[in-house]
């Protein structure tokens, strides 16, 4: 018994068009669609001024010689680092000052701890002083090929070990980064309606990525209605929750820049706690929808004779062993960003009282709750839905 597949319209029948190429048909007015509002979305607005750190001229550069070293290593205080200052030249690899030798002193400290020697690629900024004389000041290592050789085994390994499963999974992560950075930030910059515009988004990206990884299908149907309504009723939480504790976006510690560089563009403070429970619980809800939907079809397959009673309990028994796991994966990503936090609360006895009451854990807590309740009650609304569409004799279309 083949996988349940939506319905086709007939030209692309009598075509013959392969499955892949329809989701592609399916998904090109939606990403066309998206293309747009985000051109949209970005486009310069008049009387706009440019944020000065978007004019700063940042440059890709070689330390070519150490003309003086009086740095030593801190055993006291920096675990051994070397600390002190070095006097460096450096040739300009990019940008219009490309080939040009500079100077610049580098401050090493425990916190700022740039060693450099001879050879080492590093980020500077170029400057002009009063004289109308440009110099160097270094920012960082360069680290751009490193990250780039990640990202690329990351997708190395998703089309090695997933085949065409892989190659789905990860146009299904670009396009949810793109829809993140080009379609919601802009758009909750420019003041759009900050929780339905992520509510959207969010919808838009499940939907799309799990069509990239599965096609147009019951199965894709029924995950991304589940993950929908999960991450729907993540916010809801986490809103009821900021209601009642009198938290919201102006308790972060990013409130106040945002205020300042932000709100002259249109942008609301407010409704970001909830936004960002919507967008950091949305991964591991696709994870429990998509996994419980592929396993009802599964036993759907195996005996197309089950009922839609029968299908939901197992999806229940199947699902419940996800959910500790998966809401494991919040709260553990809580701890692991928040490791040094936790280490300085213990190192300085901070007090309970003190603590479950200060904002960032407050918000942290709320956050991770919200996202593993959103999880849970991923499970049955997931098992609902594909037990009764799955158990179908006819096929279902939504095209």
């Amino acid at each position: 018994m083949r996988e349940k597949e939506l319905k086709i319209p007939k030209i692309l029948k009598i075509a013959k068009v392969p499955g892949s190429l329809v989701s592609l048909l399916v998904l090109a007015p939606l990403f066309l669609g998206l293309l747009l509002f985000g051109l949209w979305l970005n486009r310069p607005m008049a009387g706009e001024v440019p944020a000065s750190a978007g004019q700063m001229a940042y440059e890709r550069a070689r330390v070519t010689a150490v003309l003086a070293d009086d740095a030593v290593p801190d055993h006291e205080n920096a675990e051994g680092r070397r600390v002190g200052s070095q006097e460096l030249e450096l040739r300009i690899l990019s940008g219009v000052h490309k080939d040009q030798i500079m100077s610049l002193t580098n401050h090493m400290s425990a916190l700022f701890n740039v060693d450099l020697k001879k050879g080492d690629g590093v980020i500077v900024r170029i400057l002009m002083d009063d004289d109308g004389v440009y110099y160097a000041s270094l920012l960082n290592y360069n680290r751009g090929t490193v990250m780039g050789a990640f990202v690329l085994l990351l997708f190395a390994l998703l089309i090695l070990l997933g085949g065409k499963k892989g190659l789905g999974a990860l146009f299904g992560l670009l396009f949810t980064l793109t829809s993140i950075w080009f379609l919601l930030i802009p758009g909750l910059i420019r003041g759009l309606p900050a929780i339905p515009m992520t509510v959207g988004i969010v919808a838009v990206t499940a939907a799309g990525a799990l069509i990239l990884l599965n096609g147009c299908s019951v199965k894709t149907l029924c995950a991304v209605a589940g993950c929908v309504v999960g991450v729907l009723a993540a916010g809801g939480i986490a809103a009821a929750a900021g209601a009642f504790a009198s938290l919201n976006g102006f308790n972060m510690p990013e409130a106040e820049n945002l205020l300042l560089y932000g709100a002259d563009k249109g942008l609301t403070v407010s409704g970001l706690l909830v936004c960002g429970v919507l967008i950091s619980s949305l991964g591991a809800v696709m994870d429990v929808a998509l996994g419980i939907a592929s396993s009802v079809w599964e036993l759907r397959r195996q005996n197309p004779s089950l009922p839609a009673g029968e299908l939901f309990r197992s999806g229940m028994r199947i699902g419940r062993d996800a959910m500790g796991t998966m809401a494991n994966t919040l709260i553990l990503a809580f701890a692991g960003s928040a490791l040094n936090m936790l280490i300085l609360v213990q190192t300085y006895e901070i007090p309970l009282l003190q603590l479950v009451n200060t904002d960032f854990i407050c918000m942290e807590i709320i956050q991770s709750i919200a996202g593993a309740m959103g999880i849970l009650l991923t499970v049955p609304i997931v098992a609902f839905i594909s037990a009764h569409l799955m158990a179908r004799k006819k096929r279902v279309s939504f095209i």
